[in-house]
């Protein structure tokens, strides 16, 4: 009969076997991550001679931001990437912009509160995170890109938040930029009225597919007046989830290196780059932020450089309409709006080089690369 010291020893011996073999798992688990990553290192390694491949932090606003500056030559066009979320790095998921950087010197930059910017400032920053202190942000990095990169003008790219952001930037300073393009455009409310009309649509026709007439009978009224509120958003996820309404954020994202073997990409980025955000989430989303607060009318309609939208029919998160319409109004020196069939709000990513042949058609022949 086992006595019930052997039943300890034997717990004890069993977990140390466990213990052991969950720590070889995580062994070597992250030894495939690293061989992979010196993998991706190699394959997205800049080596022309006059190429550029640097990440660096920079002070602006008083704060120290990450920024990442690749380019197979210095002589190319720079185009600034303001990303969106708010708070969604694109540093792990551009592995497929590898084909702009031989045409374009591509800077990203992890905004104040995001990825490895808020990794040196944490949540402390949070006070300051506000549109009008972003803006001037952004306008301090351009003023720096400039003279560390010797251009007289660059471009600037803004995707759904940064897109929101990037206006702002290019109608306080429109000096800097030598071409505004926009994707995923936010303009403002109306932008978010229009995916909630959608969102309504979507369910009532699962709703209908379903036969669920209770599901039909409470959406009804709101799609009748497609109101963004507490309420009808509580409606709306309730039916979400019964009627299993697919998400409108997810895409295959194109490119060599998936995201968690990006090279010079640690466990400790992607702790920053989730805390940045949950922060970003809490200060810059929902009915009190910004981009519902504001509307980019209200900045007027006069652009002095080249503008371009790149939208996709099939974007649900920020539908082409309210762009088009602020687009139609837009008074520049040339404007252009391309609307994608079957594109997401995903463009630069999952159709990176059908972005990039845009680019280069409408955008690269009229760059203004060098000072004068």
């Amino acid at each position: 009969m086992m006595m019930p010291r052997d039943v300890a020893g034997l717990i004890r011996v069993s977990l140390l076997w466990t213990a052991g073999l969950l720590l070889l798992f995580v062994i070597t688990g992250l030894t495939i991550r690293a061989y992979l990553q010196h993998l991706a290192a190699d394959e997205l390694a800049i080596r022309s001679p006059n190429g550029v491949q640097q990440g660096l932090y920079v002070t602006i606003g008083g704060i120290e931001q990450w920024v990442q500056i690749r380019g197979e030559d210095r002589n190319n066009p720079v185009l600034l990437f303001v990303h969106g979320g708010p708070g969604s790095s694109t540093l792990p998921m551009s592995s497929g912009w590898r084909s702009w950087e031989r045409h374009f010197t591509i800077v990203q930059w992890d905004q104040r509160g995001t990825g490895r910017t808020w990794g040196k400032s944490g949540d402390a920053i949070a006070p300051t995170m506000t549109l009008d202190r972003m803006t001037q942000d952004g306008i301090e990095l351009a003023e720096q890109l400039r003279t560390r990169l010797n251009k007289h003008k660059i471009g600037l790219i803004g995707h759904s938040w940064g897109s929101f952001l990037a206006v702002h930037i290019v109608k306080q300073r429109p000096d800097l930029f030598y071409a505004y393009i926009g994707t995923g455009q936010v303009v403002g409310r109306a932008t978010f009225e229009r995916a909630f009309e959608l969102t309504i649509a979507r369910l009532q026709a699962l709703a209908r597919s379903a036969n669920n007439v209770d599901a039909l009978a409470e959406l009804a009224p709101i799609a009748s007046q497609p109101t963004v509120n507490e309420q009808n958003h509580s409606v709306t996820e309730k039916w979400s989830k019964a009627l299993a309404l697919p998400p409108v954020d997810s895409f295959d994202l194109a490119g060599a290196v998936s995201p968690p073997f990006m090279p010079d990409y640690s466990l400790l980025d992607w702790y920053y780059w989730n805390r940045g955000i949950a922060l970003s989430d809490r200060l810059l989303r929902g009915v009190r932020s910004p981009m519902f607060q504001r509307d980019l009318a209200s900045l007027g309609f006069e652009f002095s450089m080249r503008v371009l939208f790149i939208e996709g029919d099939q974007d649900y998160v920020t539908p082409y309409e309210p762009a088009e319409r602020y687009f139609e109004q837009i008074e520049a020196p040339h404007k252009e709006f391309v609307l994608i069939h079957g594109g997401d709000h995903f463009i630069p990513f999952d159709r990176p080089d059908q972005f990039l042949t845009e680019l280069l058609a409408r955008v690269r022949p009229f760059a203004d690369p060098t000072p004068p």
